[in-house]
């Protein structure tokens, strides 16, 4: 046994060739890192290329001859040769002392096309893509663009689309790409529903939201377009109207949109949690900002107690404080709104806290997203530049301008860290949505000779990514009537906020059996802002007016007329000054808000016209029923006009007023006329009106098909035109008329119905109870 311990039995000779293996396992491990991090190669030797330089290959590698360098040296430099998007294929060796870069370059790319793009311009796809014609080919980047053009189609309502690649061989080391583009049909929203809601029908919150069901206009208005950027934004529309209805507790618990691949269509459906209805408890003012008194700033708060809650209120009341502090020389004090809720008596106690806040300024501003609009456009919207003291306030003002461009489907603002404590980098973010319309349009042009008429236009409100408006529009009636229009406005005018434009028209109407009323001239305007709420407009305008008589006019027309036609054509040289005053909630469908107009003009610069004219118009709006989403209104006018060289007034100097004003009168279908029944004008008028609208009864509330009762009432009188022997009729007495219309925003512009019957009026007044127009009149 003792031997056997001293002398151990020989190991098999497998064992020992497993031993010289580890040994020699480790040996490798060893010495081949120690190797690599040692080599040094002399000269670089590049085979393969054809096309390119050895350039392309030495300047993208990390290794340089007489310096050492890893395996690690070697894979990050195939990754840079593969990432120039040269080559196909790429190998490094080391032979003695040269360093062997083997390539297999890509093919060139010929041209790269698309073929079965109809909703996409191939010019836009082209700026999409990143495989362009003289650059090599790459699977990968054909790949990528595969999925950005189906990106592309999905934003449009394309969900099916599908994109394909064919690569065609037409030389040596050079193909065309083309994409194969299947569009599909369109992807519609067959379904938005919502749950939870008690206090607002589904038809009222379908109003609210932007995501729309597919119909038989969509095609046109591309509402029913599903993205979730949109779904997000719709979510939050939401909450600010719940907030600002005094559900302060309301949470969207979900929000999910489900496509249906048979059908190619969307299920949209929103979960609610409205809670319950708040009003305002106690308001109160705190300022820890030296200098500041909370008296002082007592009459901003807009909140009062007893008052349904609004968020929307408490911003305003947040804007006026901040204002009236940073106007007092505080540009960093920040006000806060504090909220105490009480459940049990469903009140919202509000304080509003003024502080110092924490001395900030603005590093830089970045603007991402847009695609079409160009950042200087966005950037003059800021009233704070880099350097400036960051200031939340001019934030939001900022934001509330570029929602109203009407440019983004979304604008969203946000704050990061600069580089330094002290130092604030403003981020916007903001999607760009279609600007341009073409518009074909028909409608019924009244009066005596009125008929069909039908209007072509084109508009861009953002032309070029410039933010510049233009529009061009013409129009023509069975009476043969004719209208042409042209407008520009460059809304920052000198790099000022200030909107330059002009208008260029031409018309001709047919005004009865007798004459044809013409005129043709321009228009010189520039606005400038006064408040945020508050702007004025001066104008340069010159017209040439003509009256032109059929062959039997001498037998038919009044002399006042026969004056018109003999001494024609006239001309009409005058500046105007607009003040506006806007605090519309909404410019399309306000629901709450006053906007208000007062114009005063002067003619006498040349031309056959000498007067002084005022004329004012007001309309203020308020909600009657949130639920129901009824609408009140009422609107106040008046006008007056002077002579100013001490002679008669032209007929055509004077106020002419009829059912564009009154419902149930023809257009000049009141005021003074001659003992023919021919309208004189006058210089001066009064007007008011009553009208409620509301949804219209079994119409979906979406389609934007509103029905309305109104009451409209004034008057037109005083004629100081000369009459030649005439004899006139004239009186001061009120007309007033009582109906009720129809209005659609369609995508073609809102058009207008409405049938009135007047119960106040004069026998020589001229009635038309129907009225079918387009726009928005105020």
């Amino acid at each position: 046994m003792n031997s056997a311990s001293r002398y151990p039995k020989p190991r098999p000779l497998s064992s020992k060739i497993a031993i010289f293996a580890l040994i020699g396992t480790g040996f490798a491990l060893i010495f081949i890192p120690l190797s690599a991090q040692a080599a040094v190669v002399s000269n670089i030797k590049v085979v393969g290329i054809e096309r390119v330089g050895a350039e392309a290959v030495t300047d993208n590698i990390t290794i340089s001859p007489g310096k050492s360098f890893s395996e690690g040296d070697i894979e990050q430099s195939i990754k840079q040769l593969y990432a120039t998007g040269y080559f196909s294929d790429v190998h490094i060796s080391v032979k003695g002392q040269s360093l062997v870069v083997s390539v297999q370059e890509n093919n060139l790319l010929n041209a790269v096309v698309f073929n079965g793009n109809r909703q996409i311009k191939t010019d836009k796809l082209e700026q999409m893509v990143g495989s362009h014609a003289a650059q090599p080919y790459s699977e990968a980047q054909a790949q990528a663009d595969v999925n950005t053009i189906k990106d592309a189609y999905v934003a449009i309502g394309r969900n099916d689309v599908q994109v394909t690649t064919k690569v065609f061989n037409i030389a040596k080391n050079r193909v065309n790409l083309a994409f194969v583009i299947n569009e599909g049909k369109r992807t519609t929203i067959d379904k938005i529903g919502f749950s939870g809601n008690a206090a607002f029908s589904s038809s009222r919150l379908s109003a609210v939201i932007s995501t729309k069901k597919s119909d038989f206009l969509s095609f046109l208005t591309r509402k029913d377009i599903y993205s979730r950027e949109k779904q997000t934004a719709d979510e939050d529309a939401l909450r600010k109207f719940y907030y600002n209805h005094g559900y302060v507790d309301f949470r969207v618990i979900s929000a999910d949109a489900t496509l249906d691949t048979e059908s190619n269509a969307y299920n949209v459906q929103f979960s609610l949690d409205e809670g319950q209805k708040y009003k305002y408890g106690d308001i109160s003012i705190n300022s820890s900002v030296d200098g500041i008194k909370a008296d002082d700033l007592k009459s901003l708060i807009i909140t009062r107690k007893g008052d349904t809650y609004n968020a929307q209120d408490i911003q305003k009341s947040i804007d006026a404080i901040s204002k009236r502090v940073e106007e007092a020389g505080y540009p960093f004090a920040h006000v806060t709104p504090r909220g105490n809720r009480n459940p049990t008596d469903r009140t919202v106690s509000v304080e509003y806290l003024v502080d110092q806040g924490e001395r900030a300024y603005v590093e830089r501003i970045e603007i991402r997203g847009n695609t079409r609009t160009r950042d200087y456009v966005i950037r003059r919207e800021f009233d704070i530049n880099e350097g400036d003291a960051f200031n939340e306030l001019m934030i939001t003002r900022a934001k509330h301008r570029l929602d109203a461009l009407g440019y983004f489907t979304s604008v969203d603002i946000k704050t990061a860290p600069g580089s330094a404590p002290d130092r604030v980098v403003i981020v916007v973010n903001v999607e760009d949505q279609p600007t341009g319309s073409f518009g074909i349009g028909g409608g019924y042009a009244v009066g005596v000779n009125g008929g069909p008429l039908v209007e072509a236009s084109v508009e861009e409100k953002n032309f070029l990514g410039r933010g510049q408006y233009i529009k061009i529009a013409a129009g023509a009636s069975t009476s043969g009537s004719q209208t042409y229009n042209l407008s520009f406005t460059e809304p920052y005018f000198l790099g000022e906020r200030l909107a330059a434009g002009f208008d260029l028209f031409k018309s001709t109407t047919t005004s009865s059996d007798y004459y044809d009323y013409g005129e043709e001239g321009f228009s010189l305007r520039v606005t400038a802002p006064i408040t945020e709420n508050f702007a004025t407009t001066l104008r340069y305008n010159y017209k040439v007016i003509t009256y032109t008589g059929e062959n039997d006019w001498q037998d038919n027309l009044s002399a006042p007329y026969q004056n018109l036609i003999n001494n024609g054509p006239w001309t009409q040289s005058t500046v105007s000054q607009t003040f506006t005053y806007n605090t519309l909630d909404d410019q399309n469908l306000p629901r709450e808000g006053f906007i208000a107009k007062l114009t005063q003009e002067f003619a006498g610069l040349g031309g056959d016209s000498n007067f002084y004219k005022i004329s004012g118009k007001a309309r203020y709006y308020q909600t009657l029923s949130d639920s129901k989403d009824i609408i009140g209104s009422v609107t106040v006018g008046a006008g007056d006009v002077v002579s100013t060289d001490g002679k008669d007034l032209n007929i055509f100097d004077q106020f002419m007023i009829g059912g564009s004003e009154i419902r149930g009168f023809e257009d000049a279908g009141i005021g003074p006329r001659t003992s023919d029944g021919d309208a004189l004008g006058g210089t001066k008028y009064f007007t008011a009106s009553a009208e409620a609208s509301m949804p219209t009864p079994g119409m979906p509330q979406d389609i934007g098909l509103r029905s309305s009762v109104f009451v409209d009432s004034g008057t037109l009188y005083g004629n100081q035109a000369d009459l030649y022997g005439d004899i006139l009729k004239d009186s001061s007495a009120l007309r007033a008329s009582a109906g009720v219309g129809l209005t659609w925003s369609s995508p073609f512009g809102v058009i207008n119905l409405s049938y009135a019957v007047p119960f106040l009026k004069q026998d020589y007044d001229k009635v038309e109870n129907f009225r079918f127009g387009f726009g928005n009149q105020f």
